[in-house]
């Protein structure tokens, strides 16, 4: 048994019960938690636990299936997803530089954000996992040995996501290959410029969270971000 997905009707309380039993006897299962509902301390118990990923109702069988298949594709698996400091309203994580913990951190952020409209989470989301990635992939390189310290917190008037990557940063002068702006010609020109370069097509991930985000604000040498969205002006869209 590589993977186990848990019964959507058990709570996530019993769930975690669950995992601790089975985990005595088969460490290693990756273990996908489906339930009726999460709340916020529940989905940080979640982690705590060391599941692989968490659902709640209702569910997208697709998206589910996936990740499904991403776990059975894991035979080395580590976790790579430690808590620092786990509060509902302020969590801290450290987090390996791989593409699939950064898939598994989503489902938990998207649990964690349930409380929002639908659409607004979505964007919201979308730009978490755009600065996520791109902490990743250009401050660690998508190295699993190196880790990006991620920080979420949500007060009465914002939702502040902060992400810190091991690199040594930027300078805002390098990033032409960087869209500043969604116009055809940014676009165009940072297409061009990242052919040129030998890079991947991309480079949309900062263009989406600034777009998302109420403000993006960068340290002095580009390896840390705050990004910012205010709960009073969400919900006037």
């Amino acid at each position: 048994m590589d993977v186990l997905i848990t019964d959507p009707e058990a709570s996530v309380r019993a769930d975690l019960a669950f995992t601790r039993e089975v985990r005595q006897t088969r460490p290693g299962v990756r273990i996908i938690v489906l339930a009726p509902a999460a709340s916020s301390d529940e989905v940080i118990a979640a982690i705590r636990a060391h599941v692989f990923a968490c659902y709640s109702a209702p569910f997208d069988h697709l998206e589910i299936a996936g990740m499904v298949m991403q776990a059975l594709d894991q035979p080395g698996w580590e976790d790579g997803i430690q808590i620092v400091s786990g509060l509902s309203n302020w969590f801290t994580l450290s987090v390996s530089s791989r593409p699939l913990t950064a898939e598994r951190l989503i489902t938990f952020m998207t649990q964690l954000r349930s409380d929002l409209p639908d659409s607004e989470r979505d964007l919201l989301i979308a730009a978490f996992r755009e600065m996520l990635i791109n902490a990743m992939e250009h401050g660690a390189g998508f190295d699993a040995r190196k880790v990006v310290e991620v920080t979420a917190a949500k007060t009465a008037r914002a939702i502040v996501d902060h992400f810190r990557d091991p690199g040594n940063g930027f300078s805002k002068a390098s990033l032409t290959h960087v869209a500043q702006t969604p116009a055809m010609e940014d676009v165009a020109a940072s297409a061009e410029e990242r052919a040129a370069r030998e890079l991947r097509p991309g480079g949309f991930g900062m263009l989406i969270a600034r777009q998302v985000a109420d403000e993006l604000v960068y340290n002095e040498s580009g390896n840390e971000v705050i990004l910012l969205k205010y709960i009073d002006k969400m919900s006037k869209t």
